[in-house]
């Protein structure tokens, strides 16, 4: 059962700070499983593989700038009892547009992308079964009938499962490298080598950052922490869900230096590179470990694909919910909590977008993305994390915020920092599209 806020003799809300407990930590290891894909694993070891131990520093900013910018989705969330996307309205109608275009053509390409990073590992686990596309199907339909029949509570507990075996697999590779601890050390002193710039970059603003950053909100209220007497139990939450993906980056990052960077073996971009690694763990430590290490992989990739399926869903059945009531003229805000994500995932727009990222994605495994879909797609994703960065700033400083809970000099430096850096990072990624 969820966590709920308890009320006073009067019928008030108790606002009184809830004492933090590990037993409560949830909602960060979802959107930590979810953030941390197949592609941030690769990008990771090619780092490594390229640049050694040199980058890691970059990989603890990284971590620091998504506690920033998780922490201050939560505190929206809590201290307002409004949605992210409720904020998003009062900046203008431009918000509604441009999370309505991106929401349909950002789902339609991601869900074809998902399915098939979760496939890789099982072609490569059971070379002699079904093909690529007929394993990606099976993940999707799986995805699609575990979200729709499970609420909160179970996909959470599910969540937690894989990102356990993606932990475990991952650091230990990392132990059977070797790590040099020394060079380790050494990679926390700010250095940028000749061509290392987009890389370092990436590593700060890339792993664990995508849309899923702006569900945690989502799953923060579907735990039941639905008022400001929840915030120290949700930083708490935050700070071991990115702590984890920092293992994960430095673990991924030592097998790229010590694996790769002295054999300068190369590996394929995107998911597909994890296979290129399975074969190397292979040759080096045996079936065993490669195999191990694929059990780690498709862990990594579903748990992205049913955190998806399951946030960003919630998100467009919120923004569904927004509009009818903007349209009926309805000025009352119901406070988000339990209850009304409760609603929403048994709701027609909830599984509308679930039905919209397994089906019609699925006519992509058998044609090449068209070039123009390919272009908005990169488009919409780039511009994302800038636009979450640079609302949140303008959200929290202004009076749709409870004075307490606004930002302070910390936070208007690290989302500030946030802000600039995804859109350098959106410059560089729409200079790279194939136009």
């Amino acid at each position: 059962m969820a966590e709920t806020s308890d009320t006073t003799e009067t019928g008030e809300l108790d606002s009184r700070p809830r004492r933090s407990s590990w037993k409560y930590i949830g909602p960060g290891i979802v959107v930590a499983a979810t953030g941390v894909g197949a592609g941030d694993l690769v990008a990771t070891l090619i780092a490594g593989s390229k640049f050694g131990y040199t980058l890691m520093w970059a990989a603890v900013i990284g971590c620091l700038v998504k506690i920033s910018l998780a922490e201050a989705v939560g505190r929206w969330h809590l201290a307002t009892g409004r949605t992210l996307f409720d904020g998003w309205r009062t900046l203008g109608g431009w918000t509604t547009g441009y999370f309505a275009v991106y929401v349909v053509v950002w789902g339609f390409v991601y869900g074809a992308t998902a399915m098939s990073s979760s496939a890789l590992p099982i072609v490569a686990l059971f070379p002699d079964g079904p093909g690529l596309k007929t394993w990606a199907i099976v993940t999707g339909l799986v995805g699609l009938v575990f979200v729709w029949f499970n609420q909160y509570a179970v996909f959470e507990k599910v969540m937690t499962v894989l990102i356990g075996v993606m932990f475990v697999v991952v650091v230990y590779v990392a132990i059977r490298v070797v790590p040099d601890v020394g060079a380790s050390f050494a990679g926390l002193l700010p250095v940028l080598p000749d061509g290392s710039l987009i890389y370092t970059l990436g590593l700060i603003g890339g792993v664990g950052g995508t849309i899923t950053m702006a569900a945690y909100g989502y799953w923060v209220n579907a735990k039941g922490w639905s008022d400001s007497s929840w915030m120290k139990v949700m930083r708490i939450d935050n700070r071991v869900a990115y702590l984890t993906t920092g293992i994960f980056v430095v673990a991924m990052l030592i097998v790229g230096a010590e694996l790769l960077h002295a054999s300068q073996i190369a590996l394929t971009k995107g998911d597909r590179g994890l296979i290129d690694l399975g074969t190397v763990l292979e040759g080096r430590f045996g079936a065993g470990t490669a195999k191990l290490f694929l059990v780690g992989f498709f862990a990594t990739s579903f748990s992205s694909l049913i955190g998806v399926w399951h946030g960003v869903s919630l998100m467009f059945a919120d923004f569904v919910e927004r509009i009818r009531a903007a349209g009926r003229g309805d000025r009352d805000v119901e406070r988000a909590g339990s209850d009304t994500v409760g609603r929403q995932e048994r709701s027609v727009p909830f599984r509308a977008y679930l039905l919209w990222l397994t089906f019609p994605p699925m006519t992509l495994l058998w044609l090449d993305e068209p070039f123009g879909l390919v272009i908005g797609y990169g488009v919409l994703g780039a511009f994302f994390m800038p636009f979450l960065a640079l609302t949140l700033l303008w959200l929290l400083n202004s009076s749709r915020t409870p004075r307490e809970w606004r930002n302070g000099w910390l936070s208007n430096g690290m989302l500030g920092a946030a802000g600039l850096l995804f859109v350098v990072l959106c410059v560089q990624q729409v200079r790279e599209l194939p136009w």
